[in-house]
């Protein structure tokens, strides 16, 4: 599923900028007749012109949001770790609101600047049609900032596919991104600092009858209860999305943290089929490697691994 469709949210300022701005210059052009015939069908046409404008963007907004029940189950359940949920159907639930009410407010101002019986009303009740239309705009900004703030982190989340896919997995700084990129060939970001991941990278290891997805997910610690939402992520993706889990060791030192730390950690996913895979292999000492409890494979021994478990999905 992919995320990158939803555009960016305008504040309540620019809209209000956009649909004052083209509801003056429509209908500046005086006619001929009765005065107040005319200037009630400028005047009301900027009431319509406004309307038709607010209500559009609006309604583009809560159209292109992901509803809950159009979420698949992986999906919803990252918005709900990842966003606050409550104020993210909060906000779209007041976007909506204040699009219903300026349709309301269109629909009074018109009939009342048509029934005015004099020029100074007519303006009168175009002030008062701005002014409260103003402040209902002032009243969801908030809610508009924080669902610009909620498409900026859906944004992040990863397109995945419904197809055999494998998880890297392990802490910080360890490797998995390197790894993820001479599995797949991707070109996902690397750097010698810890937490570099705080998305969900992904790539496919692809062959003539076979794709397999990859997931690089953020690095997490070994401590129960204590998760933080990158953690998280990293947990809901290889309990939820995975056939199979490539834990990265590294043994050199070079990530901080110590080996039993990362052996506590994969002491505790034995719920899926896991392979291991050391990292850095090049600048970690001989005997470390030597005396290491797990099998130690090369990178196309992983691969051979991997294939070696694939299976396809059967299409629902």
């Amino acid at each position: 599923m992919n995320f990158q469709y939803i555009p960016g949210l305008e504040t309540s300022k620019s809209l209000l900028d956009a649909a004052f701005g083209s509801a003056q210059q429509k209908n500046q052009q005086k006619r001929r007749g009765n005065p107040l015939v005319g200037l009630k069908q400028r005047e009301g046409s900027k009431v319509d012109v406004i309307q038709n404008i607010l209500t559009e963007k609006l309604q583009k907004i809560t159209d292109t949001f992901p509803a809950e029940k159009a979420l698949p189950p992986f999906y919803l359940k990252l918005v709900h770790l990842t966003l606050d949920y409550p104020l993210y159907k909060k906000s779209l639930g007041a976007v909506h609101w204040a699009a219903r009410k300026i349709s309301a407010l269109q629909r009074e101002y018109a009939q009342k600047i048509q029934r005015a019986a004099t020029a100074p009303r007519v303006k009168q009740f175009l002030r008062e049609y701005y002014g409260r239309v103003s402040s209902l705009l002032k009243q969801i900004d908030p809610h508009l900032k924080y669902l610009e703030k909620a498409r900026r982190i859906m944004r992040t989340y990863p397109d995945v596919k419904e197809i055999f896919t494998v998880c890297l997995y392990g802490f910080p700084n360890v490797g998995k991104t390197t790894l993820l990129n001479k599995l797949t060939g991707s070109r996902a970001k690397v750097a010698a600092y810890a937490f570099t991941t705080v998305t969900i990278n992904s790539g496919f290891m692809k062959g003539p009858d076979y794709e397999i997805q990859v997931l690089d997910v953020p690095g997490t610690l070994a401590r129960r209860e204590k998760m933080n939402p990158i953690e998280l992520q990293a947990e809901l993706v290889r309990t939820d999305l995975t056939d199979m889990v490539v834990y990265v060791f590294d043994l050199s030192g070079f990530s901080g943290y110590a080996v039993n730390d990362q052996e506590e950690l994969f002491k505790r996913i034995q719920d899926k089929d896991v392979l291991v895979y050391v990292s850095k292999q090049d600048i970690t000492e001989p005997h470390l490697l030597k005396n290491f409890r797990q099998k130690v494979y090369s990178l196309e021994e992983l691969r051979e691994q991997i294939l070696a478990r694939y299976a396809p999905r059967e299409k629902v």
